[in-house]
């Protein structure tokens, strides 16, 4: 519900609060990092291919944390990659929201008997949109950055930056 326009003799005045403008202009613009490492980054890449057009909803893939405000994390994650994912994850500026897709890196898949992997990357970072599947299709990353475009539009930005004051530790392997 943004914004609200008055018509004036001099022109247009648009009246809304601010809460409403700062989550409108990050629903539209979500700026992701990949943290890909198996099939699920593939079909990550085809999500951003012409058929599926993940640009259309303001997406844009950005190199570097700092940059970013989603970090996708795809496919399996071991003990020494998590060290990893938590650096990236802390050098991301508030509010940061992540998105943990496919089977491997919402509870270690196929591979979650391996004495390496990750029983989850819920472990490591607070994670807000689960995408089941191995792999998930195109069009469940779709509707997985819609329910999460959709959660922007409706959380007070200064709630999320307060919610992430009780950091989880990276796990230990062993």
């Amino acid at each position: 519900m943004l914004p609200q326009h008055i018509e004036l003799s001099e022109g247009t005045v648009v009246t809304t609060k601010l809460d409403d403008l700062i989550n409108w202009s990050r629903k539209s613009s979500i700026w992701y990092l990949l943290f890909g490492t198996a099939c699920c980054a593939i079909e990550l890449m085809q999500t951003g291919g012409p058929r599926a057009d993940l640009d259309r909803f303001g997406t844009v893939f950005r190199s570097t944390p700092r940059q970013s405000d989603v970090i996708i994390i795809a496919g399996t994650v071991t003990y020494k990659m998590a060290q990893r994912i938590r650096l990236l994850y802390d050098q991301m500026s508030e509010p940061k929201y992540v998105i943990s897709m496919g089977s491997c890196a919402n509870c270690g898949g196929l591979f979650q008997r391996s004495y390496s992997v990750l029983k989850g990357i819920d472990k490591v970072v607070p994670v807000d949109i689960y995408i089941p599947g191995c792999p998930p299709r195109p069009e469940a990353l779709t509707e997985g950055i819609l329910r999460l475009a959709d959660k922007m539009k409706t959380e007070p930005w200064m709630k999320k930056i307060k919610q992430r004051e009780d950091q989880t530790q990276t796990p230990k392997a062993g």
